[in-house]
């Protein structure tokens, strides 16, 4: 058979323990499938008083049909007006707003907008609280700026989402080993629950790719009178994302020994090449030393997943992690992941970074600036020099 490019191992969902390799595979087909957008939710601010932007946004729905603001923060209010909790809507839209019947002084506002992923629906307004007060700001701002009104209540105009067909994975090519190739040889049906693992050219595994259950097989053309098979994977997990395919790719020869392999990537490939650092840093390496300089390659840094990665690097070589986000950098910093704060940051064409990061409309959540990025290091004990 060619190369094999995948494994199939045994999983124990229950103990979260992986058992014997049942089948080396050739191939795949229908493994990625991207995520689905966000999906976006229609609410209605009942009892709205709003005020600076949001007033202005409200005002030119009414004469537009629409106005996007950007992220809206409702803090919760208990009966005694004291804030109980955060609920942050993304990428908001006001899509109108109509004379409340209960109190013809405010507004009931129509917005639609994406909620934080796992966060609940929207918030229940607390018993005898007066409602919300309203901020254009996210949750990890750590500053607060004037608020933008105030709403007595929140609903929610439910949609049903579309529903996504799901699809079998097709492992192609397949050498049926140990536990499989008993059971396959006695026709069993009911096969097991496996994990399919992506390999490098050397047969180390790169990464899991998903879980999921073997539910059929038959004779492959790949390999006739070979004995072997083509086996169905009816996944029972996230499948990864097309972008998987590509960054593999570059971790078919296993981590890379070249700088700069994840600049070839789109910003879903950056992304995922960060969790596939993560997956395979050295666990057993130490930190350098307290105060060691670091030199950042700033040419590629055009996007924030551009800049964890080349942090990686950076600290840990080519095909290495040193975070994905701020919380995870900031674990990062605590030693443990190749270095440890205090130490020195040489930050190589900057002006690339300064110019590309932060830059997106204001209709969606912003990423990180230059400069915001700049300043958490510094806040962490990390002397950033530019150059």
């Amino acid at each position: 058979m060619d190369r094999p490019r995948y494994a199939l191992v045994a999983y124990d969902a229950w103990e979260q323990e992986y058992g014997a390799t049942w089948a080396l595979c050739g191939d795949v087909e229908g493994l990625f499938a991207d995520p689905p957008p966000p999906v976006r939710e229609r609410y209605e601010l009942l009892g709205c008083a709003p005020e600076g932007e949001l007033s202005a946004a409200v005002a030119l729905a009414c004469s537009e049909g629409s106005a996007p603001i950007g992220p809206l923060t409702l803090e919760l209010l208990d009966k005694a007006g004291r804030s109980v909790g955060e609920w942050c809507l993304q990428d908001v839209r006001i899509l109108g707003a109509r004379r409340c019947a209960r109190d013809l002084t405010l507004l009931d506002v129509s917005l639609e907008g994406t909620p934080v992923p796992d966060e609940p629906d929207y918030p229940q307004r607390p018993p005898l609280s007066p409602g919300f007060c309203l901020f254009g700001t996210e949750p990890r701002d750590t500053t607060r700026e004037l608020p933008w009104g105030t709403a007595r209540d929140l609903a929610c105009v439910h949609e049903d989402p579309p529903t996504q067909q799901d699809t079998a994975v097709r492992l192609l090519g397949c050498t049926p080993q140990n536990a499989l190739r008993r059971a396959l040889d006695r026709g069993e049906e009911d096969l097991g629950t496996a994990v399919l693992r992506r390999l490098d050219r050397f047969g180390a595994p790169v990464q899991d790719a998903v879980e999921g259950e073997v539910t059929a097989w038959i004779p492959s053309a790949r390999g006739p009178g070979g004995g072997q098979v083509d086996l169905t994977l009816q996944p029972l997990a996230e499948r990864p994302p097309s972008a998987a395919h590509d960054v593999w790719e570059l971790w078919a020869d296993g981590r890379p020994g070249m700088p700069d392999l994840w600049a070839r990537c789109d910003g879903p490939g950056r992304s995922f090449w960060l969790t596939t650092a993560l997956i395979n840093r050295a666990h057993t390496a130490g930190d350098a030393a307290p105060g060691t300089t670091f030199h950042l390659d700033g040419r590629h840094i055009t996007d924030e997943p551009a800049f964890f990665c080349a942090l990686g690097e950076a600290v840990n070589g080519p095909g290495g992690y040193f975070g994905w986000g701020l919380d995870a950098l900031a674990d990062c910093l605590c030693g443990h992941f190749g270095a440890r704060r205090p130490f020195t940051l040489v930050w190589h064409d900057a002006h690339i970074a300064r110019r590309c990061l932060g830059v997106q409309p204001r209709t969606d959540v912003r990423p990180r600036t230059f400069e915001e990025l700049l300043a958490f290091l510094t806040e962490r004990d990390v002397e950033v020099v530019l150059a």
